[in-house]
């Protein structure tokens, strides 16, 4: 891609965003725009994402939230066992979500629950041999699929992004004193 946004050699594409700003522009003179054309491309993006995604985990036979959960597990390393309040923290979702998450697995044969051991109200979580196998076929068509998606930025451009999306994030949730982050497409 050219600079201006549009393919080499060719005139720059429109700019949604840029329209956006200019027109709120000469409609209020003094409104800060600025932000426009960051915050309405990330929006976008996060919808276009979204959307692909769980076209191609529908495809798979796999809801976002159900990946989700099976990721957590399998990314913790064997036993692939962690507590329900675990869960929580490394989804970043309720109490009640990573419930009805765990439920939902389980009916499908992908997870165990127990008791946890020497605290009364623990459970504790297991992936199966199912929810393993599921796993492992689903998050490599996710993964090479988004990293497709990404290739029309070098590998440089790739990593200033990376960090610069960090940085964006970091400072957000400090303004907004909400350090929690749902993921995008989860229930």
């Amino acid at each position: 891609m050219a600079p201006g946004g549009g393919a080499e050699g060719g005139p720059a594409a429109d700019s949604p965003a840029r329209d956006i700003a200019a027109a709120w522009g000469r409609e209020r003179p003094g409104t800060p725009v600025g932000s426009i054309g960051i915050v309405t491309p990330i929006w976008q993006l996060a919808k276009l994402f979204g959307d692909d995604r769980r076209r191609v985990l529908a495809r798979a036979g796999v809801d976002s939230a159900t990946l989700d959960l099976l990721s957590v597990l399998r990314r913790s390393g064997e036993p692939y066992t962690l507590s329900t309040r675990e869960l929580g923290r490394r989804s970043l979702v309720t109490a009640g979500a990573v419930s009805q998450r765990v439920a939902r697995a389980e009916r499908e044969g992908l997870v165990t629950r127990r008791p946890g051991e020497g605290r009364p109200r623990t459970v504790q979580v297991t992936l199966t041999r199912a929810g393993h196998d599921l796993v492992e076929a689903t998050v490599d068509r996710v993964l090479h699929r988004e990293a497709g998606m990404i290739e029309g930025l070098t590998p440089e451009q790739q990593a200033t992004l990376t960090e610069l999306l960090r940085l964006l994030l970091e400072d957000v949730q400090r303004r907004l004193g909400d350090d929690r982050v749902t993921h995008v497409g989860h229930e």
